[in-house]
């Protein structure tokens, strides 16, 4: 059994917060994964001071030297995949097969970040173009670290979503302090150590794991901290924002993702791509496909290949290879969207498939006739439930994929482009995928959403250009030209 102290500075060491180590259990047979320190008010603070110091020799450290810290951790990560991907399934319930894929993009993550810290170019201003300024100045942009980095990150993603995070903190030459979900504490540790082990100096990392309101309440609201970058929900991503007072923000937030798919659409691909989409991780993905808007001529064949798709899908022990659906993070969270699946149904939609609860498991659900504006359409479900809609034509599907306050990733399937650039011009999302589900990502690429879905980039490029923050510099000289 694995059992983690807190890595504060650097330095592994004993929580003060209540009861000293707190178990680690998986959702699925509810036996002890491993055991993880509680930090209290004293570790938040002594990992700030930490910090401090260590973002002034992280700043000072040339960015060619950073990089070649980042790239050995990036090799450990790599060498350690296997058994980080171990821990995540244990601790978070997915498939072992999700795990290993989400724990083997660690190392190329980080590569990436390494590579992006490296290239933080300034731009020359032209000065002489403003009125009454001629040739004796000359102006440019130097960019430099913000410091410190609070970095808080949800359980869904454990690996994927925490070096999102710190490694391009990290590569701008920020310190990081870094508060995991605390259903999922032992992965985000097991990276830890790869930048440690890798000749990280002290001070310049932290992670912190405990309760989240209130060490995530410590770090936003402490004013040495420059930036904090958060994916969760909504709720808390505007509590956020209200403690952090004047600071950077990145704020990943809700989703309630759309697809559309019309007439000309390839059926089955859409059916197939859905029924991947909105079942991977149980769901519990915030560009996970919740609700499916499809044109009334197309409706019956597109519930039919659907149907077909999603029934192979085949839940269970998240260690068997056959099983494709895990489970939800707590029988809690499988209770709620049960409960939510039940309430759309009383509500006037139809069940085709799936639904049922046994644990922290729920059957990967198909909901037809869903009213666009319930709480089934409009709310996260964040679990293995597709609700769908159908529309009589495209503007009203459109319109539709609108709807609620979020806007973080849309979908459509057609092969009409008129119709895909009407799409893309219209639907307020960060990300528009045409003939796939939002349910995509390559780590590179800038992603975040628009509305109540957040604030921000990440991205390796977008997130160390967030991390960093742009001082003008201009020199004067004596005029010498008339």
């Amino acid at each position: 059994m694995v059992r983690h102290e807190l890595l504060i500075g650097g330095r592994w060491q004993r929580g003060s917060g209540p009861g000293a180590m707190r178990d680690v259990v998986s959702p699925y047979d509810h036996r002890v994964v491993g055991q993880c320190s509680i930090a209290g008010a004293d570790d938040v603070n002594a990992a700030v001071e930490a910090a401090v110091v260590g973002a002034e020799t992280w700043r000072a450290t040339p960015a060619h030297e950073r990089f070649s810290i980042l790239m050995r951790a990036a090799d450990l990560a790599d060498e350690r995949a296997e058994e980080i991907a171990q821990t995540l399934s244990a601790e978070n319930g997915k498939t072992l097969k999700e795990a290993q894929g989400e724990a083997s993009r660690s190392g190329s993550i980080i590569r990436l970040a390494a590579f992006e810290g490296t290239q933080l170019y300034g731009e020359s201003l032209p000065l002489d173009a403003n009125p009454g300024t001629g040739l004796d100045k000359v102006g440019f942009t130097l960019r430099q670290p913000v410091g410190i980095v609070a970095a808080i990150t949800p359980f869904n993603y454990p690996a994927l979503l925490v070096n999102h995070k710190i490694a391009p903190a990290l590569a701008a030459g920020n310190a990081v302090i870094l508060k995991p979900a605390s259903t999922t504490p032992l992965t985000a540790l097991a990276l830890a150590e790869c930048f440690v082990d890798a000749g990280l100096p002290e001070g310049v990392l932290s992670v912190l794991t405990g309760p989240g309101g209130e060490i995530g309440d410590r770090l936003s609201s402490d004013q040495r901290i420059r930036k904090v970058s958060f994916t969760g929900s909504t709720a808390i991503g505007r509590h956020i924002a209200e403690v952090a007072g004047v600071k950077k923000l990145s704020l990943e937030l809700g989703s309630s993702a759309p697809v559309v798919v019309l007439p000309d659409a390839d059926i089955p691909l859409a059916a197939a791509a859905v029924a991947a989409g909105g079942y991977t991780n149980a769901g519990q993905v915030c560009i996970s496909v919740q609700r499916v808007i499809v044109h009334e001529a197309v409706h019956g064949d597109f519930l039919d290949a659907l149907r077909a798709e999603v029934a192979q899908h085949r839940t269970g022990d998240p260690s068997a290879a056959e099983t494709t659906v895990g489970t939800l993070i707590s029988e809690r969270e499988a209770t709620r969207v049960h409960e939510s699946i039940l309430r759309a149904v009383e509500d006037g939609a139809s069940l085709e498939l799936g639904g049922d609860r046994s644990g922290a498991i729920v059957e990967p659900a198909i909901v037809s006739g869903v009213d666009p504006h319930s709480r089934f359409a409009q709310e996260e479900i964040f679990g293995p439930a597709v609700a769908v809609t159908d529309a009589p034509d495209t503007a009203t599907a459109i319109a539709l994929a609108n709807t609620t306050e979020y806007g973080l990733s849309a979908g459509i399937f057609t092969n009409d482009i008129d119709a895909a650039i009407r799409y893309m011009r219209d639907v307020d999302a960060g990300s528009i995928h045409i003939n796939w589900t939002p349910l995509w990502r390559a780590d590179l690429m800038p992603y975040g959403g628009l509305k109540a879905s957040g604030i921000g980039k990440e991205g390796p490029r977008a997130a160390v250009e967030e991390m960093t923050e742009a001082k003008t510099v201009v020199l004067h000289g004596r005029p010498w030209r008339s």
